[in-house]
């Protein structure tokens, strides 16, 4: 094959790829009505196609190029919005600010829940002091699988409280989930700032996933920066909406930029296949410090953060210090 076939056959795979992900932007969009997403996402890859059949080379290469320019001119203008009709536990964001050494939370979301979809929805707002926060825990959810959990925090403080905050997508009401929703502009960025009863226990006692639970490495100033920053992720939210991306702005990658210089991270590939957010953590020495003697290695940590809970438990008043209780303790709560 020489260097013309080549490039011919280079442009044939690009012409195609960019009719696939043009068509992907569109009908993964929220564009409405329903029909005119889906007819978008069916007349721009046969436009695109259908320019083989012109034969003059430049015209072809305009309407290649307008079809192109355009889809991607429209996508990078395409605004994140708060104002749409949302799933109902997305309908209510949370807000947070500082005030001194306290730290408001307006609704903190805690669901009652009886079954994954039947759920009784409820929030509070609560008030954290800074100089209590001793503690920030990395959670691991897993429903299939080893490769991909659901990673998210929580941070404890000296007085029993305990705040979730789980970076997802905020999915609306018209829409099922979809996993390759994700990669296009078809959900914006959500923080779910919850009770650890709601973030967790549906998890551990409603949906029965694997959930695991780790205690940060940090010191006390690093704790409170990494605090800080979720809490003005979130406020910021409320004005600037964003658009969440499975491979850049996800729950894992979310926390990483988050904890900002402290929580480095290289180009793994542990940032993808979130299942394996906790083993970096580990090689990264970002968790514990436990007792070498009974924990010699990543297994036998893992595997002792395994959070069981009795058969029929459901997450009560003392959740948060019934799920620690037969976790392996820290050595320290201080980190580098």
């Amino acid at each position: 094959m020489n260097w013309r076939n080549s490039l011919r056959w280079g442009g044939h795979i690009t012409l195609v790829l960019y009719g696939m992900l043009g068509a992907a932007a569109v009908y993964y969009s929220t564009i409405q009505p329903d029909v005119l997403r889906v007819g978008g996402a069916l007349v721009f890859p046969i436009l695109l196609f259908g320019s083989a059949w012109i034969r003059l080379p430049r015209r072809r290469r305009i309407l290649r190029t307008a079809l192109v320019g355009g889809m991607g001119a429209w996508y990078v203008t395409d605004p994140p919005r708060n104002d749409r009709s949302w799933a109902r536990e997305y309908a209510i964001p949370a807000d947070a600010w500082r005030d001194g050494n306290d730290v408001h939370v307006h609704n903190v979301r805690n669901f009652r829940y009886r079954t994954p979809d039947d759920y009784l929805p409820a929030w509070y707002d609560a008030t954290y002091h800074l100089d209590g926060l001793q503690s920030v825990d990395l959670v691991t959810s897993y429903w299939a699988g080893d490769s991909i959990a659901h990673v998210f925090l929580s941070f404890g403080f000296t007085d029993g409280q305990h705040l979730a905050i789980s970076i997802e997508t905020r999915r609306q009401a018209r829409f099922a989930y979809s996993t390759i929703a994700g990669f296009f502009h078809h959900y914006e960025l959500f923080y779910v700032t919850a009770d650890e009863r709601d973030l967790i226990g549906v998890r551990t006692d409603i949906r029965r996933e694997r959930v695991y639970l780790y205690r940060l490495n940090l010191s006390a100033q690093v704790r409170q920066r990494l605090f800080i920053s979720y809490v003005d992720a979130i406020h910021d939210l409320i004005r600037h909406p964003q658009w969440y991306n499975t491979l850049t702005d996800n729950c894992t990658t979310g926390i990483l930029a988050r904890a900002g210089a402290r929580l480095r991270y290289r180009l793994d590939w542990r940032v993808i296949l979130s299942g394996h957010t906790a083993a970096m953590a580990y090689d990264m020495n970002l968790l514990g410090p436990y007792d070498s003697t009974h924990l010699p290695d990543f297994a036998a940590l893992h595997e002792a953060s395994h959070i069981i809970r009795p058969p029929g438990a459901t997450p009560g008043p003392d959740y948060s210090i019934a799920i620690r209780a037969s976790l392996p303790p820290p050595e320290g709560t201080g980190g580098k």
